[in-house]
């Protein structure tokens, strides 16, 4: 039998995530690399009329570059992920009052979870962008269970006010995407691609 030639990537280069979210550091944690969490400075206010996917996109590259520009030598990873209702944004609720809004609005609804991932690296001008959508259907919830959930799990810092890795599994009739993290907040199927791109070697 023959053997494949090895074309892992190798780099000595610091890989670093351009995100706070806890959900975000602990899927990347799963791929046993060594990395940095650095904050993004960017307003991820939505421009008029832009589309949830465009803003996602945007927002993904926008945070990459910023890290990027003060770790040049680094490779970056940034990531956002906007709700998309009919082509209404929902981002993230931050309070329980407009969580039992979204709520509201997505049940009987498809959603589709539009996540962005963005790898740049300033020193090698590298810099790709790939799209994870994931259709999500909600189940017809009544007031109460809306509630309840939220007093459960107060998922105020998610986009769409639901944890699909939680108890929010509850409030869903059907998952359809192609990369199984992506509704978490980092499709790391499209992550393992673009890192090994940047040279970072992943086995």
């Amino acid at each position: 039998m023959k053997d494949h030639p090895d074309t892992t990537a190798t780099t000595s280069r610091a890989l670093i995530l351009g995100s706070t979210s806890r959900y975000r550091h602990a899927l990347l944690s799963r791929l046993g690399l060594p990395f940095d969490a650095v904050a993004p400075r960017v307003d991820e206010t939505p421009r008029p009329g832009e589309r949830p996917a465009d803003l996602a996109r945007r927002l993904a590259l926008a945070k990459a570059r910023d890290v990027a520009q003060r770790h040049p030598q680094a490779v970056i990873i940034g990531s956002d992920q906007v709700a998309d209702l009919d082509g209404v944004p929902l981002g993230k609720p931050g309070t329980h009052e407009r969580a039992v809004e979204q709520l509201r609005r997505m049940r009987g609804q498809t959603v589709v979870f539009q996540t962005a991932l963005a790898v740049v690296c300033e020193a090698t001008g590298f810099e790709q962008c790939d799209m994870a959508a994931v259709s999500v259907v909600f189940r017809d919830l009544s007031d109460r269970e809306i509630e309840r959930y939220l007093r459960a799990e107060q998922p105020y810092d998610c986009a769409g006010s639901a944890k699909s890795e939680g108890l929010g599994i509850a409030l869903l009739e059907r998952i359809d995407n192609d990369d199984p993290t992506a509704l978490v907040g980092l499709p790391l199927i499209r992550t393992c691609r673009l890192i090994r791109a940047a040279g970072v070697a992943i086995l």
